[in-house]
């Protein structure tokens, strides 16, 4: 807890990080809520999968454009204007979805929604890079952001069930317009913590041509991984939904995927107030190996209760293993390219999201809610597959992890 509350005293710190809960807090609805609105209006949780996939992509594949002209313009100037077109874009989808038109009509606006949308959640991280440099700091922050992250889909999912099942099926879109567009201004409007931008040449030469990021040794395992765990994230929700449903407690859905959500956000908060001193590659290829063996467990879930017992399992290897993978993708690639680093890992959960629910969707229609379970224990496998077998690249990457460790240890010392 003291080093949470030495973050949080960095001047600017308490302001932008709780702004950027408010800012990425309807994206934890969105997936489920066009879920729950199309297989609602029209009946179909392939075409819910669809049109959630179809959002997903068009946000990972927008992010990674969006990130780096962050990086060259700064985040009020881009992911603002960007946010005002996001939100507006969902809004016609509610609309037309009330309307009942025609399902092809609404895969364009729900993808350029999806398109401008950012991932604040990289914005905020990027911050956190800029006030601090102490690496104990800095795992302590972004421990903290992937706990508000889990907070969003704790709360995130029961407002959008309660407001789907409970007001009217579109409902559960409706919060997320309003939730990005407040945040947004709250969180754009803080200039002082904003990174700077890096300044043109002095010859006025156009800057040298960058590698692309994936190319970076290391990170595209890591960005792999991530997009697995996002397919296993795409594949529950739709799994949920259908379990839940046919269970006839379709009213729980949200309950369900909160206590998922909990379970890891409680994990990543005790995680991130330990100091760890047993290798960082180590931990992050434990903690994939982790969240597929305790999938395995969605297999024999056949009640509500066993569901949310499974799902404690699966979200106290969520949030630490996302952790450890933002941390390794801090330590690999340059700081002026850092916010389109971080933002491929949004990228790629994103891209996996997109996977899961489209794969998801027609297996459960074709062989009900175990199908889709099936599908998520098959993902988080691949994850782990990939995560052992790049643990000897992930170790040569890190330019000296006995040298770092010993540096981090010594500043864990003197801290205690």
């Amino acid at each position: 807890m003291r080093t949470y509350r030495e973050i949080l005293r960095i001047p600017g710190a308490l302001r932008f990080s709780a702004a950027g809960l408010l800012a990425r807090s309807g994206g934890a609805m969105m997936g489920l809520g066009i879920v729950l609105m199309v297989s609602a209006l029209y009946g179909s949780y392939g075409l819910a999968g669809a049109l959630a996939a179809a959002n997903a992509v068009a946000w990972a594949g927008g992010t990674a454009v969006l990130s780096s002209l962050v990086d060259k313009y700064g985040q009020r100037r881009v992911m603002y204007p960007a946010t005002v077109i996001s939100a507006s874009m969902l809004a016609v989808v509610v609309v037309l979805a009330v309307l009942q038109v025609p399902a092809w009509a609404l895969f364009a606006p729900v993808a350029i929604s999806g398109a401008t949308g950012g991932a604040p959640g990289a914005l905020v991280r990027a911050r956190w890079s800029h006030v601090t440099s102490d690496p104990h700091l800095l795992h302590a922050a972004f421990s903290l952001e992937s706990t508000l992250d889990e907070i969003t889909f704790v709360v995130g999912p029961v407002l959008a069930t309660a407001l789907s099942t409970g007001v009217h099926p579109a409902a559960g879109l409706v919060a997320p317009i309003v939730l990005g567009l407040v945040g947004a201004q709250l969180f754009y409007s803080q200039r002082a913590t904003e990174p700077p931008v890096p300044p043109r040449p002095a010859d006025g030469s156009a800057p040298p041509r960058r590698r692309f990021i994936l190319l970076t040794p290391g990170v595209a395992p890591v960005v792999a991984v991530n997009l697995l765990i996002g397919c296993v994230f795409g594949s529950i929700d739709v799994s949920v939904v259908a379990a839940a449903t046919e269970w006839g407690v379709r009213s729980a859905t949200g309950t369900v995927l909160a206590i998922f959500s909990f379970a890891s956000g409680v994990a990543g908060f005790v995680y991130g107030a330990r100091a760890w001193h047993s290798p960082l590659t180590r931990r992050f290829v434990a903690g994939v190996v982790c969240l597929f063996l305790s999938a395995l467990g969605l297999l024999f879930a056949h009640t509500e209760l066993l569901l949310a017992g499974v799902g404690v399992l699966v979200g106290v290897t969520v949030a630490p293993t996302l952790i450890n993978g933002n941390t390794l993708l801090e330590r690999m690639v340059a700081r002026d390219r850092l916010t389109e680093g971080l933002s491929w890992m949004g990228t790629g959960l994103g891209i996996g999201v997109a996977i899961g629910s489209s794969i998801a969707g027609p297996v459960i229609d074709a062989n009900g809610y175990t199908g889709g379970f099936g599908t998520v224990v098959g993902f988080a496998a691949a994850a782990a597959v990939i995560a052992v077998g790049s643990l000897p690249s992930l170790r040569r990457t890190l330019p000296h992890p006995a040298r770092d460790q010993t540096a981090d240890d010594r500043q864990g010392a003197a801290r205690d």
